[in-house]
């Protein structure tokens, strides 16, 4: 059976960083995850190729070649999984999806002319398809009812299919499911509210054949809780960090972690034991009626601003995601994150409308009480919210506009930077010396060019560069890498601008035409 893996393509998101990883001559941030382990998890007498088509489209022979295609994709490549469908039955392929979009509207990929669902979680599903298979089946739905695998078992992902020099930064999974309750995550719908984790062994042998096939550099740990079970995280990072330790500390950590991290010191030490550098982290908003609304109780214990500050200054860069348009929310909610961002000097701040996830909390409450959008579209950073909220949408959309306009302003952003920079605390290990990739000196050298010698920013950028190198030289190459960060912020806020106001004036036009305006809802009294 000869098997072609497709990978969607994204549209430019807050994630896409085009302009940063043209500066280091990648083309993708991460790799599809999924898709390997897919790969991993199929009988492996079958022959694989991959094609990521965030970095390439699929080539005919490609198309030609293949017995099957498979398909993986979030919900925010949904237009371009429909037309990589398409292209597969126009050479007369048969196609199966999986993946957290199909799972969690499979009709949608029905109606696309998917013939395999393969919903839920591979470990489970995927022998059952390849059984359908081997009887001669056309088409099929496979669906793990509710069971969850062990993930103990997941073979090592195929990391070996990658065109792995397109990519800035590797991804492994330790564990999957959140404890936690938010009424807007689909975290806890697709995987559960009980994290299962891998062995440390397990995880281990995932990054010594990252090692072993050449791999330097960043890993993200894709986890989207990485805390979730802290008592198995703590055993892994102890197994991590002799294995560091004793390769050179080869790489350098990145992951996602709630924001009760904060209050465990043993595992920020262990953290940064093992070389992680970064952890994103969803605040959502500092209006803690919104949090307590949407059942982000964690996030309620302590004040948010000394949790970010102790994270950091124990190391940790902080990336925090903020949302906006929450039931009840009152006006002004775009500038309090602002307000926020600038108080704890937090450089990377992700920032969307809020939108209901299919199946999730939210999505069911505001179904049961008609708010829902039939057609809400794609979901991204730039789409207008998929129910009727509680305030006007258009002043929650302007709102969303200038507060991400001003939080990425060239000059406000760069005197963030440098506050947050003076108190991240320096790396606690030092990695093996190697001589720096030409191709990383240039990116910095083209960062100095334009930004302290062409941008009016330029007599802030050297000297707040100067001032780091003295007051704490351990992070001025962290420092200067999140100043670069500034050439995708400069364009994705006009990407921002132009794409909201397209749907808000198609979304007046659509009320002129009606002549019906959308009242803000009236929360129900309890």
């Amino acid at each position: 059976m000869k098997v072609l893996l497709v990978y969607p393509q994204f549209p430019k998101t807050f994630w896409s960083y085009e302009k940063i990883l043209e500066l280091v001559q990648r083309k993708v941030l991460l790799p599809p995850l999924g898709l390997i382990t897919v790969a991993a998890i199929l009988p492996q007498e079958w022959e694989f190729r991959l094609v990521d088509v965030n970095i390439r489209p699929v080539s005919a022979e490609e198309w030609q070649w293949a017995d099957l295609v498979i398909m993986s994709a979030m919900i925010v490549q949904k237009d371009d999984i429909i037309r990589q469908i398409n292209m597969a039955h126009h050479f007369d392929k048969p196609v199966a999806v999986g993946g957290p979009y199909p799972t969690s509207t499979p009709d949608e990929l029905t109606a696309a002319g998917a013939d395999f669902l393969i919903l839920d979680e591979g470990e489970i599903t995927l022998p059952l398809f390849v059984e359908a298979l081997q009887q001669g089946a056309k088409s099929g739905r496979f669906t793990a009812n509710g069971e969850k695998p062990d993930v103990s078992l997941t073979p090592i992902a195929r990391y070996d299919l990658l065109e792995m020099g397109a990519y800035d930064s590797m991804s492994v999974q330790f564990s999957r499911g959140c404890p936690f309750q938010c009424e807007f995550c689909d975290i806890i719908v697709l995987y559960g509210r009980k994290p299962r984790t891998k062995t440390p062994q397990q995880l281990i042998a995932e990054l010594e054949a990252l090692y072993n096939l050449g791999w330097r550099g960043g890993i993200f740990m894709v986890d989207d809780n990485f805390i979730g079970n802290k008592r198995n995280v703590k055993l892994l990072l102890t197994a991590l960090e002799s294995w560091q330790r004793k390769h050179g500390y080869p790489f350098r950590f990145d992951t996602e972690a709630s924001l009760d991290l904060a209050d465990d010191d043993e595992m920020i030490d262990l953290m940064m034991a093992c070389n992680f550098a970064a952890v994103f982290m969803g605040i959502e908003t500092p209006d803690a009626e919104s949090l307590s609304l949407t059942k982000k109780f964690q996030n309620t214990r302590s004040p948010l601003h000394e949790s970010v500050d102790k994270v950091t200054r124990a190391g940790l860069r902080v990336i925090a995601g903020f949302i906006i348009g929450f039931d009840g929310e009152k006006a002004g909610a775009g500038q309090r994150i602002v307000d926020f961002a600038e108080q704890t000097g937090i450089p990377t701040t992700t920032f969307a409308m809020l939108q209901a996830l299919p199946h999730t909390a939210l999505w069911h409450r505001l179904n049961k009480e008609g708010r829902l959008i039939a057609d809400g579209g794609n979901i991204n950073q730039t789409t207008l919210m998929n129910f009727i909220p509680t305030r006007p949408v258009e002043d929650i959309a302007n709102e969303y506009v200038d507060a991400f306009c001003t939080l990425y302003e060239p000059g406000q952003y760069l005197d963030r930077v440098y506050r947050y920079f003076l108190k991240l605390g320096a790396p606690r290990v030092k990695a093996a010396f190697k001589m720096p990739e030409w191709v990383i000196v240039r990116a910095l050298l083209i960062v100095c060019w334009r930004q302290g010698v062409v941008r009016p920013t330029r007599l802030a950028f050297w000297h707040h560069l100067g001032h780091i190198i003295i007051a704490n030289p351990g992070v001025a190459e962290q420092y200067l890498a999140v100043c670069a960060h500034n050439e995708h912020f400069l364009e994705y806020r006009d990407i921002v601008r132009q794409q909201i106001g397209d749907q808000l004036a198609a979304y007046r036009q659509q009320q002129r035409s009606q002549q019906v305006t959308l009242a803000p809802v009236e929360l129900a009294t309890p």
